[in-house]
């Protein structure tokens, strides 16, 4: 039985084309990313959990830490935590939160939500991301857009929002987020001790006014009553002569 086989030339092109297709597949970027949703994704829409799923791109090492950078409009004090993976705890930044714990299982994702107080009135939310493995490698899911990337696909997580509801308002700050009251409502205590003072030096000028008043008073009155008596002295002497 004859065997059917490649023309010699066929056979040359073969392992070419096959090893340039592993180069091509190789150089594909990984799909690896960290995608946001939620159920009431409505701009000033109140108390609604978003949840977060970072995929992992690393068959050596597990998860450890997520670090979220609110969009504008969030305080790190308007969010709560949610749920997340085993161990995990959750704490606030200067410009986001972190959650973090023991390291997933390796190549398993971590998905981990939050509350927010009120969303903000926008069209979309990005949510810059830090992904940390236990090995140390740290995954940057913070350009925004293909504009600002650089090439790497390295694209933020964005959550678009339908239109806010009709009547929907935005609700009053957090406690944490009022303003803090004007220095100048409350005196200080330098000014106030020098206040103190000048009441009590005007009340002992007061005091010292009445005494030296009430002196002269007297003084006149002992004058008046020695003239008097000195007048009737020398009229009855006048008489007896």
């Amino acid at each position: 039985m004859s065997r059917t086989t490649l023309p010699r030339a066929a056979r040359r092109l073969t392992v070419p084309a096959a090893a340039a297709a592993a180069v091509l597949l190789a150089a594909v970027p990984a799909g690896a990313h960290v995608e946001v949703e939620s159920d009431r994704a409505q701009a000033l829409a109140e108390t609604v959990e978003i949840t977060f799923t970072a995929e992992s791109e690393s068959s050596t090492a597990g998860i450890t830490q997520l670090r979220v950078v609110l969009p504008e409009g969030i305080e790190p004090a308007d969010v709560v935590y949610g749920e997340g993976p085993a161990g995990w705890t959750f704490s606030t930044t200067a410009d986001g939160y972190a959650v973090k714990g023991p390291a997933v299982k390796v190549g398993e994702d971590a998905e981990h939500s939050i509350v927010v107080r009120q969303l903000p009135d926008a069209r979309e939310l990005v949510f810059k991301t830090l992904q940390t493995y236990s090995d140390g490698r740290v995954d940057r899911w913070i350009e925004l857009g293909e504009s600002e990337g650089d090439g790497h696909g390295n694209e933020a997580p964005v959550l678009e929002l339908e239109a806010a509801a009709p009547g929907a308002k935005t609700v009053s700050p957090s406690p944490s987020a009022s303003p803090t009251p004007s220095p100048t409502a409350v005196p200080a205590a330098g000014a106030s001790a020098r206040a103190t003072r000048q009441a009590a030096d005007t009340e002992k000028d007061d005091a010292d006014g009445l005494s030296t008043t009430a002196w002269t008073g007297i003084v006149a009155v002992v004058l008046v009553v020695a003239a008097g008596a000195a007048f009737l002295l020398r009229r009855r002497s006048g008489s007896a002569e």
